[in-house]
């Protein structure tokens, strides 16, 4: 029997802004061990035994990103698979996508594991004998998720209560699923002793996941089958990939796979599970990852404080200093601030429907943004100009452009660039420079070995990152212009 955990890479994490943002979301985010907790889901699914591949749903602009986590942890001993969706369409159009994808290559029989990628998960000894009992009952003609062993009475979480008169292996079938309590509710669950936190991860077999989602989100099924038939593949030397035809996917409802189907079937049973888990839901959560100092300070980077208390500093660039202050978050990137009190940590997700409303970038980007051949990060911009400090990895290339507005200014700080400029193509060493003139031509490759870095100087009329026309691009985007 086929094993594929399937991990689901589509959420914003909007309470954990500054850090996490839409092109650098919640999964990407570096924990204070040096992992981020995309690459901690790949290893935990990865090392479970007897899988057969992992499947990763993801943005299709987080494909090249996400490839590069894997790769750092050691991903070329596991076949992998994508599906990449062109925005998001919830939880439900995930699993379908994938539980489709898994029944043409490995047939009905094959047991998916669907996982967040932005879990963590501290107690993996204990995370692979649950899902050991999960892939048991789900064998048997369940859809199995995992309950977590309430510690407290959180009010933040959906609750799942077991029917503990009908006990399936080493689990239960499920009663009902609860929406998140009020306090008092909550203290009764945890009282009652048969509610467990809603984890969001789930265990089933291929087919049966098919035949319900047909019976109880028909919709869901119709819509995603005929998004997958209009869709292209592709392959690359360690991965297959299959990108989302955009047309269809906007039909697809946006409706999560526990309302969709989990809380419809009647074939529905939990696996209980004390594993360390943790959805890393807010600032106050992150800050239990740092030790505590006497006076309850949790400190990353360089703080120096005073006469302060129980307070969460995340600063890994710069100096903060802390005096005469309790009870406060705060985080420092390098064009953004927050601060906020630990009992409004749930709020923050408020501030980025601000800056949505009023257009400002800051809830989509850093001064240091990803691309699949490396990254750029923004030093300083006014009137007419912008000054960017671009590093490619060796054997990158960006794709062959042209912009009608602005000219470029390339000096190279380290390493060898290969220039396109018109029909001229030549090889800049470090300290040389080139200019590219609005309307011409151009493409930056890095023929080495060694990172290229170098400093772009634009200047023009309009220096927005739209005003590009792609001719011919190594990571197919050219038919997005």
């Amino acid at each position: 029997m086929h094993f594929v955990p399937v991990i689901m890479s589509g959420g914003v994490g909007s309470r954990l802004w500054p850090v996490s943002r839409e092109t650098h979301p919640k999964p990407f985010m570096s924990l204070p061990d040096g992992q981020n907790l995309i690459q901690k889901t790949f290893l935990r699914a990865s090392g479970l035994d007897g899988v057969s591949e992992v499947l990763t749903v993801t943005n299709r602009e987080l494909f090249f990103k996400t490839e590069d986590e894997y790769r750092k942890v050691g991903s070329e001993h596991t076949p992998l698979r994508y599906v990449l969706e062109p925005f998001g369409r919830n939880t439900s159009a995930a699993v379908a996508a994938a539980a489709l994808q898994l029944n043409e290559a490995y047939g009905p029989d094959t047991l998916m594991l669907v996982l967040a990628a932005d879990h963590l998960i501290q107690n993996e000894t204990a995370f692979s004998a649950a899902v050991n009992k999960a892939k048991e009952i789900a064998s048997q003609g369940w859809l199995v998720t995992f309950g977590i062993e309430p510690q407290y009475p959180e009010t933040g979480f959906g609750y799942i209560e077991a029917d503990k008169a009908n006990t399936l292996a080493s689990g239960y079938r499920v009663a009902r699923f609860v929406e998140k309590p009020s306090l008092e509710t909550a203290k009764g669950y945890l009282e009652a002793g048969r509610y467990y936190w809603n984890s969001g991860m789930f265990c089933f077999p291929v087919g049966l996941v098919i035949e319900e989602l047909r019976e109880h989100a028909p919709d869901v099924m119709e819509t995603v089958a005929a998004t997958l038939a209009a869709s292209r593949s592709s392959q690359g030397e360690a991965y297959q990939c299959l990108t989302l035809d955009p047309e269809q996917f906007i039909d697809v409802p946006d409706i999560s796979i526990d309302y969709a189907l989990m809380e419809r079937s009647s074939k529905v049973a939990v696996v209980p599970c004390d594993i360390g888990w943790s959805d890393i839901g807010s600032w106050n959560a992150m800050s239990e990852l740092t030790e505590a100092d006497a006076n309850g300070n949790r400190c990353e980077g360089e703080v120096l404080v005073h006469e302060a208390r129980n307070n969460y500093v995340y600063s890994p660039e710069r100096l903060t200093a802390l005096v005469g202050i309790e009870d406060l978050l705060v985080v420092d990137t390098p064009d953004a601030v927050l601060i906020a009190h630990k009992d409004h940590a749930q709020d923050v997700k408020q501030i980025v429907k601000q800056l949505k409303a009023n257009e400002h970038d800051a809830h989509l980007l850093h001064r240091t943004v990803y691309r699949p051949w490396g990254t750029y990060t923004t030093l300083e911009q006014g009137h007419r100009f912008k000054m960017k400090r671009i590093e490619v990895k060796p054997g990158a290339s960006l794709s062959l452009q042209m912009h009608h507005h602005r000219s470029e200014h390339w000096i190279v700080v380290s390493g060898m660039a290969r220039v396109t400029n018109g029909e001229q193509e030549f090889y800049l060493d470090t300290n040389e420079s080139t200019f590219i003139r609005a309307g011409h031509n151009h493409r930056l490759a890095n023929p080495g070995v060694i990172p290229l870095v170098l400093i772009e100087v634009q200047s023009g009329d309009y220096l927005g990152e739209d005003d590009i026309v792609r001719f011919e691009d190594t990571y197919g985007r050219v038919d997005e212009q």
